[in-house]
């Protein structure tokens, strides 16, 4: 039987429309996982200032050490976060740093990244916690980060998660030595997010959000809770004590309360924090990091051994994590 000639483009042309789409979703530009959501229809770009370019633009990242005091198994232990601050090219469609920039075109997206790492021993063995949030710059169309990880190292075994912004919400993997916790996979709407927090801080605290609202509890609290991996209302609140900001996380039903301390003015930064909450005890205990030392440095270059001294003038220990 002779096949109509019409029946032939139409059938060719859906053939080709599957093609494409396939392609497209294998190259992630139709991958509801890596499309980073942001406002509903584009609006003009948030723009920096002269100040905050030359700071930020440099060539080096801003570290800073603190002395934590950690709540854990009813006890508080002894130890040092390093807070990284960065700028980075990001790519939309694989949210991974770029390796070349300048050819990525409109898969360009400035970020600015934290890297937050936590060394504590609790008795013989240790912790060793870091948390990494990419929050793009133009805070306008892209409200919230687009990616967020967080790793936990201890004796007892390890545990990951990682959130991409997606277009239908936030796509979240956990991965646990837990039975009841295991393998997780889920999506959750596009709220605020504790994790983005921190670098909104440093962009602009004007834009910090403020009231009643549903927040998701940041990576670390909930690895160290065994909290679910799901919205909580917060309420949110941007004070001043004495010329330094403190920015208040208050989660009732967690009966949790993290304050947020940094400076007031620009570059804002960020010279401590106090996290309260019950431990598995019901007993509430709080961790407090303080201020240390901060340096800019691309310290991506300082990794000879007589670079240890480097260690030294931040506050951390020479020869030790």
């Amino acid at each position: 039987m002779r096949i109509p000639a019409y029946i032939t483009v139409v059938f060719t042309l859906a053939l080709l429309v599957s093609i494409q789409g396939c392609q497209q979703t294998a190259n992630g530009t139709n991958d509801n996982t890596k499309q980073p959501s942001g406002m509903a229809a584009p609006v003009s770009p948030y723009t920096t200032d002269a100040a905050w370019n030359n700071y930020w633009y440099g060539g080096k990242a801003e570290l800073t050490s603190y002395y934590l005091k950690q709540s854990r198994y009813g006890e508080i232990h002894e130890g040092t976060v390093v807070n990284v601050f960065v700028t980075e090219d990001f790519s939309k469609s694989k949210q991974v740093k770029l390796d070349n920039p300048s050819e990525a075109g409109a898969d360009k997206l400035p970020i600015l990244k934290l890297n937050q790492s936590y060394k504590f021993n609790t008795g013989i063995y240790p912790y060793s916690v870091m948390i990494s949030a990419f929050q793009p710059i133009d805070i306008n169309n892209y409200p919230h980060a687009v990616k967020i990880t967080g790793s936990m190292q201890e004796w007892c075994g390890m545990a990951y998660y990682q959130m991409n912004s997606g277009v239908n919400g936030f796509n979240i993997e956990s991965r646990s030595y837990f039975e009841s916790e295991g393998d997780k996979q889920l999506t959750i709407k596009t709220i605020v997010q504790e994790d983005e927090l921190w670098n909104l801080i440093r962009i602009n605290p004007d834009k910090l959000p403020k009231g009643e609202m549903q927040i998701l509890p940041g990576a670390m609290y909930l690895r160290l809770s065994h909290q679910p991996l799901e919205p909580v209302k917060a309420n949110l609140d941007l004070r001043d004590e004495n010329g330094i900001m403190v920015y208040v996380i208050d989660f009732p039903t967690l009966e949790r309360q993290l304050n947020i301390r940094f400076e007031k003015t620009f570059p804002y930064k960020i010279t401590g924090w106090d996290d309260t909450y019950a431990g598995f005890d019901g007993k509430k205990l709080t961790t407090t990091a303080v201020r240390l030392k901060d340096m800019m440095l691309d310290y991506w270059s300082a990794h000879n051994n007589d670079d240890r001294v480097l260690r030294e003038q931040l506050g951390l220990p020479k020869d030790t994590q």
